[in-house]
């Protein structure tokens, strides 16, 4: 999981079908944003430039799960729409934002 989120520092544009386990993302050590969505999504495809303006600027690992129907992890964080971003530190959720459309949405994000 270390290794992954190294590769994926910043912006990550593509949704992963390869989803971590609950238990690899209790395992982090590094500040996250987990973002649950879908390409085809239209409120995932609206948000997707805030979100890309925000995490650019940063150094965090940005996992992006596709999530739908019989994905386990999105079940366990308890996701209702999409995007839902959820910030981690050490594996823990600290805060969580849904359908961010401004840069305000995402600063009260990340501020924790």
């Amino acid at each position: 999981m270390t290794e992954m989120c190294a590769a994926k520092q910043g912006f990550n544009p593509e949704y992963s079908e390869q989803a971590p386990t609950i238990e690899e993302i209790e395992q982090l050590t590094a500040d996250a944003v987990l973002e649950f969505g879908a390409p085809w999504c239209g409120h995932c495809q609206a948000s997707a430039p805030v979100i890309a303006a925000e995490l650019s600027a940063r150094s965090l690992c940005h996992i992006k799960v596709f999530d739908g129907k019989g994905k386990k992890l999105g079940r366990v964080f308890g996701v209702k729409l999409w995007p839902t971003l959820i910030y981690l530190k050490e594996g823990k959720e600290i805060a969580r934002v849904v359908r961010p459309l401004a840069a305000e949405d995402m600063a009260d994000l990340l501020a924790g």
